[in-house]
């Protein structure tokens, strides 16, 4: 699993670790991770203290692979902040989404109410059209 995490000093153990701080659950979708999870690098790694790196997790937890995370930060200024996509702008987008889902499903409904009516009355001519038919053969 990928994680963005920032790279610290722990100078107790004098070595860097990782602190996770967001994990990916799909390709556009990133959940925040709201406690400190923290991986130790080991003794024989390097880094920059605070520099944020994209870790590729095993499902045992081991690392698979470390990046620089600058060119991922810069491609997402570049696709999201440049054109004014905001948090507040999806929160808009948001609503007008489910504006226009509620709109489409009253929408919906009202088809659908619709079409009953008209399956009422198509019987309705059907049991007057039987009814009449049944008239002139008596007559």
């Amino acid at each position: 699993m990928l994680y963005l995490a920032q790279v610290h000093k722990n100078d107790f153990l004098d070595q860097y670790q990782l602190r996770l701080l967001a994990r990916q659950e799909s390709e556009n979708f990133w959940l925040t991770i709201s406690e400190e999870t923290l991986i130790l690098l080991g003794k024989g790694n390097t880094t920059s203290n605070n520099l944020l790196v994209l870790v590729k997790l095993s499902p045992t937890g081991e690392i698979e692979t470390i990046e620089d995370a600058t060119d991922w930060v810069i491609n997402l200024v570049e696709i999201y902040l440049s054109k004014g996509i905001t948090p507040e702008f999806l929160k808009q987008e948001a609503v007008k989404m489910e504006n226009w889902q509620q709109s489409l499903t009253l929408q919906n409904q009202d088809l659908a109410r619709r079409s009953l009516e008209l399956e009422a009355r198509r019987e309705q001519i059907e049991a007057l059209e039987e009814k009449y038919q049944n008239y002139d053969l008596h007559d």
